[in-house]
Order: C-alpha cells, then sequence, then structure tokens
C-alpha cells in the first residue's frame, strides 16, 4: 500500500461471531437487539441452495492463506499477511538473502484495515475498533517491537496520510481538536512526537485538504466554504502569505495531484480537472501564475485524475496516467515504465496488471495480475535482467476456465442517457438458456461505479447459474460531471429508471428468465434495494438489503460527527429536507414510509458499528415489516461496521443469501 492516501473524503460522502442469545447481555448492544433472526432460524436458509456445486461460498470468500504482499524500501525484505487457524491475517517480514520469517504484526481482535513499509525497518498498520471507522495509526519494526499508536485518541479518525521519504516522519490529519474536522500533523514514527502544523478553526468553512510538497513543508489548503463552495489556496513562496488561487462550486473539479518535483519551476504542479470540459483530465498546471501550462492527458469519454510518478532515483519523472475506462487502462509516459509496460503486456496478453509495491530503486517490482476471470496474482518482476516469475497465486481452487464471463455492456436510458455497466453471465446463459438474474446497485452512490474485473460476489452467483447485472446509473462517476449531477436530486427516481432499464435490457437480450429476477446491494445499493421493491415491485422475486438507507430523514439525522461540515452538499445530491416540496419527495422515496408497497421477500443485513448508515436504519425497516405481518429474517453482526470484514462473518452472510435467494426464485412462477 502507497501511504500516501486520503482515508476519508467527501467522495465517500453518500453517500458476527457474537449472537443474541439467552447468555447475552443486551443492554449495551447497538439498536434493539431483540429484533435479529436467531442463527437456527436463518441457518435454514441454507437448505434451500441444493445442487451438485462445483464451487462452495468458502472457496470465493474464504480469505487467501497469504495476501498483500509487499517489497521493502531496501528490496532486502518482503512482507505479506498470513492467515492461522483461527483465520486471523497476521503480518510476516521475510529476509530474501536468509529466508528467515519474523511474525511483525499481529492481528487480535480487530482487522488490521492496511499496512505496508514506512522506511527499511518499520512498518505502519491501520484499524478500528469492530468496524466503527475511529481509525489509528500505528507503527512498529520489523520484528515487531517498538510498537506505538501514533495517534492514540479517543473518538479520532485519520483523513489523510502521507509519508515524507528519507525521513522518520509521517504527515497525517486527524480530527482530534474538532471531531468534525481535520487539522495536520507531523509525527516521528519512531518516538510518537507530534507537532500540529495548521489550525483548522472555522467549522462552517473548514479546511478540507491540505497539500504538501515532498518533504513535508505545507505548499497550499482547499477550504469547503458553507459546504457549498471549494476555495483552493496557495503559498506564494516569496512571500509565505496563502494566496486564493481557486474559487469553484463543489459540483466542479480543481484538484492538486502533487507538485511537480521534476520541474525546476517549484509551482508546478499535476492537476485533475473539468472546468473547462465535462470529463476530467490531467494538466501541468503553475500554480503562482494561476494557468495550465499544458494537458497532460484526456480521454473523452472517461474521466482521468490519477497519475505515478517516479521516486527520488529518477527524479520524480511521470511513469503513468491511469483511469478506469470499460476496463482500468494505463497510458505509460516515461521511458522507464513503457519498457516494463511492453514487456508485462507481452507476459500477461489480454488479463490486467498494476506494479503494486517496489523498492527504493525501482530494481525490483511486485505485480498484482487478474482478470475477470482470475482472482489474483502476484509475479516478481526484475527489471535488472527483465524476469517475470510467480510469487503467489491468491485463489489457486478457482480454476479460469470454470469462472464466468464479466462482460461490459451499454444501452440508452427512457430519457436518452447512454448507460453503462457490466453483466456477469453464467455458461447456460452463453449457451442460449434463460437464467435467474441478481441486479446488484453500488453503494455511493455519486461518483462511486462498477469496474471490471473478478468480483467474488458475481462468481459465486453464477456458480449457481444465477447472471449479476451491475449498471452505473447516473450519478455513478467516472463518465463526466454532467452525467454525474444528472443523478443529483434523482436518488430513488431516475437513479432507480436506469437500474430498471437495465434489467428490461437484459431481458431483451434474451440471457434472462423475466420471473426470475432478484435484487441486491449494500449502503446505497441496500437503499435501492428497497426502492426496488417498492417501485417496480412485480418486476423483482425478492430483495436483500445490506446497510441500506430505509429513512432519509433519520440518515440524515444519524451522521458522524466529521460528516457535518459536507451536509450542505449532502442536500444538493440527495434531497433538501429544509424545503417542504423537497422533503415531500424524500418522504416518497423513504422506503420506510412505503412498505405497503413491499410485496416480496426480503432479507436485512446490518453491522451493528456502522458509522454510515446507522442500525436504526435497518431496524426501522424490519420493524415496520414485521408490523403488516411480513416475515423479514435479520442478520446482524455485533463487531462490524459498514460492510463485513470478518471472514466467518462473510461465509455466514453468503450462504444466507444463496439459500434466500434459492428459495424465492424457486417459488417464483
Amino acid at each position: 500500500m502507497n501511504l500516501n492516501t486520503k482515508i476519508f473524503g467527501a467522495a465517500q460522502i453518500v453517500l458476527s461471531a457474537i449472537m443474541i442469545n439467552a447468555q447475552t447481555s443486551t443492554a449495551k448492544l447497538p439498536g434493539d437487539p431483540t429484533l435479529p433472526t436467531s442463527k437456527a432460524n436463518l441457518e435454514k436458509m441454507i437448505s434451500y441452495d441444493k445442487g451438485s456445486f462445483k464451487y462452495k461460498v468458502e472457496d470465493y470468500f474464504a480469505r487467501p492463506n497469504a495476501s498483500q504482499f509487499k517489497i521493502s524500501p531496501d528490496g532486502q525484505f518482503l512482507s505479506y499477511k498470513e492467515k492461522d487457524k483461527d483465520k486471523k491475517n497476521h503480518v510476516y517480514v521475510k529476509e530474501l538473502k536468509t529466508g528467515k520469517i519474523t511474525k511483525a504484526i499481529v492481528e487480535k481482535e480487530d482487522l488490521i484495515k492496511s499496512y505496508g513499509w514506512l522506511d527499511k525497518k518499520r512498518l505502519f498498520f491501520t484499524q478500528d475498533k469492530g468496524g466503527n471507522e475511529n481509525i489509528h495509526l500505528y507503527a512498529a519494526d520489523i520484528d515487531g517491537k517498538n510498537l506505538k499508536d501514533l495517534t492514540p485518541f479517543d473518538g479520532i479518525t485519520l483523513g489523510s496520510v502521507r509519508l515524507i521519504k528519507d525521513t522518520e516522519f509521517v504527515v497525517l490529519t486527524m480530527n482530534k481538536n474538532n471531531k468534525q474536522i481535520f487539522e495536520p500533523y507531523k509525527i516521528n514514527f519512531n518516538t510518537g512526537e507530534m507537532t500540529q502544523l495548521y489550525e483548522n478553526k472555522d467549522v462552517n468553512s473548514p479546511i478540507d485538504d491540505y497539500i504538501f510538497d515532498k518533504d513535508g513543508n505545507l505548499r497550499g489548503y482547499i477550504v469547503l466554504e458553507n459546504g457549498l463552495t471549494t476555495k483552493t489556496y496557495y503559498k506564494d513562496l516569496q512571500t509565505g502569505k496563502f494566496n486564493l488561487i481557486k474559487s469553484t462550486d463543489w459540483k466542479d473539479t480543481f484538484s492538486i495531484i502533487g507538485l511537480n518535483e521534476n520541474s525546476k519551476n517549484k509551482d508546478e504542479a499535476y492537476v485533475a480537472t473539468n472546468l473547462d470540459s465535462d470529463r476530467s483530465r490531467i494538466v501541468l498546471y503553475d500554480l503562482k501564475k494561476n494557468t495550465v501550462i499544458k494537458e497532460i492527458y484526456a480521454n473523452p469519454v472517461f474521466d482521468v485524475s490519477s497519475i505515478q510518478v517516479a521516486g527520488k532515483n529518477r527524479n520524480y519523472e511521470l511513469d503513468y496516467i491511469s483511469y478506469d475506462g470499460i476496463k482500468s487502462e494505463t497510458v505509460p509516459v516515461s521511458k522507464f515504465y513503457k519498457e516494463i509496460d511492453d514487456k508485462l503486456k507481452s507476459e500477461f496478453k489480454d488479463k490486467q496488471f498494476s506494479i503494486v509495491s517496489s523498492d527504493d530503486n525501482n530494481d525490483k517490482l511486485l505485480v498484482y495480475v487478474g482478470s475477470d476471470k482470475l482472482y489474483g496474482a502476484y509475479y516478481e518482476y526484475d527489471t535488472k535482467n527483465k524476469k517475470v516469475n510467480l510469487l503467489y497465486n491468491l485463489m489457486p481452487q478457482l480454476k479460469e476456465e470454470d469462472m464466468a464471463e464479466m462482460r461490459p455492456i451499454e444501452f440508452k436510458s427512457r430519457d436518452g442517457l447512454t448507460i453503462r455497466g457490466y453483466i456477469t453471465l453464467p455458461k447456460a446463459a452463453v449457451d442460449g438458456k434463460k437464467v435467474p438474474l441478481i441486479v446488484n446497485p453500488h453503494g455511493g452512490p455519486q461518483g462511486i461505479r462498477d469496474q471490471w474485473g473478478f468480483n467474488p460476489e458475481t462468481q459465486l452467483f453464477a456458480s449457481r447459474g444465477y447472471a449479476t447485472l451491475q449498471v452505473n446509473f447516473r450519478i455513478s462517476g467516472g463518465y463526466g460531471k454532467e452525467f454525474q449531477k444528472a443523478g443529483y436530486k434523482q436518488i430513488g427516481r431516475k437513479a432507480m429508471d436506469d437500474v430498471e432499464d437495465g434489467v428490461k435490457y437484459a431481458i431483451e437480450q434474451g440471457w434472462i428468465d423475466k420471473d426470475k429476477v432478484a435484487i441486491y446491494g449494500g449502503s446505497h445499493g441496500g437503499y435501492a434495494t428497497l426502492m426496488g421493491l417498492i417501485k417496480t415491485p412485480d418486476l423483482y422475486a425478492c430483495g436483500v438489503d445490506y446497510v441500506g438507507v430505509s429513512n432519509i430523514f433519520t440518515f440524515f439525522d444519524s451522521f458522524p460527527e466529521y460528516w457535518k461540515p459536507y451536509k450542505e452538499m449532502v442536500k444538493q445530491i440527495w434531497y433538501d429536507l429544509d424545503n417542504p416540496e423537497e422533503a415531500k419527495i424524500a418522504k416518497e422515496v423513504s422506503p420506510v414510509f412505503q412498505i405497503d408497497k413491499i410485496k416480496k421477500p426480503l432479507f436485512v443485513v446490518q453491522g451493528a458499528n456502522d458509522p454510515r448508515v446507522n442500525i436504526n436504519e435497518s431496524d426501522q425497516i424490519v420493524k415496520a415489516m414485521r408490523a403488516k405481518g411480513y416475515e423479514v429474517p435479520y442478520l446482524v453482526k455485533y463487531d462490524e461496521g459498514h460492510g463485513f470484514g470478518k471472514e466467518q462473518n462473510r461465509l455466514e452472510l453468503y450462504k444466507y443469501m444463496l439459500g434466500f435467494f434459492a428459495e424465492n426464485f424457486n417459488k417464483s412462477k
């Protein structure tokens, strides 16, 4: 993992091993602990998933025995996660010269969310408590000693984290002083010594992001004024003053990816922008003169906003541009990377590959290779002798020849928009037989999109003979700002029309048995499941709501503190509840108020510690449905948050889900 990453931000705004029994104390459990269905009753659903299947749930959702391989900065060590008999994924370090292996980081009750190298002797990892997203950053030596919580404060979470190479420091943001806003700190990852770099005082117009150079110097910041206007300030290197260089509506993009450390002009930066275009493009920008120097790359169909820059050894030259098109695309720039790209393309043909780790000199690369039919494999590439060697196949039990094709699709919405997405087709559908369909709307909803590649969910469903439809409906990201804006204030309405039009398209292609269509999704996808059962009750045979919103009013009221600065923005994406007309619409598209229209079976799933979609959202819909006489199976895990991360919980979920789908498809006409 590259440590220079933003963990939370505007793009993420919307948007158990422990079971209830007679011996469990319910006094402190979140939500209404009387509502979850007993484990015995949930397990009855499993029996409906009958058949002679080549693959079982564990084949897709048991975690790999080893994963997340990384090379140390000096190239002397290989780190990786390895699973023990209790399904804990500890981090190990292997000395390549001697073969000596050391357990460096122990995973206990809570999952290690991410980990990586700080320098040649020290690792970092991140962790929260039971999925509550109060994420802390830790550091440890490669032998497990000198373990430190670098952010040892209650109730905080990380914003962005940046490693300052060739130093003992990271620069990070966290909401330590005010839970609603993030401030930057410089932390010595050996001693834990901390210095606050800047104050973020105005809750109404907080600093939303900070711009640092390679040495960790603050060079600019972005203010979110009243939740709707983005103001970019840049430091004049002569005067030291921070000057306003850009004021934009939040819907527009002017994002400083990073300073161009390769240039003699210290004011040059790589910027992703759509201020003068619909699609986001990469430009080289002079921040002092406040002008575009030149365009680096643009695509006529897809947004482009990601680059990879070399390190100090090659003077920070631009290696490549990447973006999500129909598939993941990489555009080589540097001579060094062009040679690598040519070699890897000749080696891996039509598969996708990405460099996920490298030593500082780029002598040793770890390459991750996958496709729609290959879960993933790690390869070592030696840039000196140009040799590629297989390091580890993550899921060797899943044979490519048995996996289903994920096919890109494109169709017109009922009002003329071009809608794109994917359908995963089991072999029976490819051979001309009509099969059941699971419609899987994505989360977010704004700025998120489904992508091509191996998806264990869709492959699991295909193993049971089910197709899976993933529609990048209006408001999805990656297709330009007008397409995204077309979905604002259309959540539960035109966004759902696009999903329904996708189902119609799939049926028209002859792939689908129209009487056996289910809908399932997580987060916004869970909300879309509920709205699908309400808006088009005859279209679906059943639905699975996974950590989904059921009541827009209570959803807004339960925002975590660090979401509150974005509330005005969310009003423009969803609905302004202070506007009587929009509040009326919000009530019409809040499932909890429309349950009389639900006629088909519903299965509800929730992580009790979810800070994004509070357990009350699921409790409400379950209570309301049961009050109307509907039997609603309800799975709650009290050691999970916004989605299940623990292996045993995930295995249970998918076994129950397969049984639920099988039972209800068999009931269909």
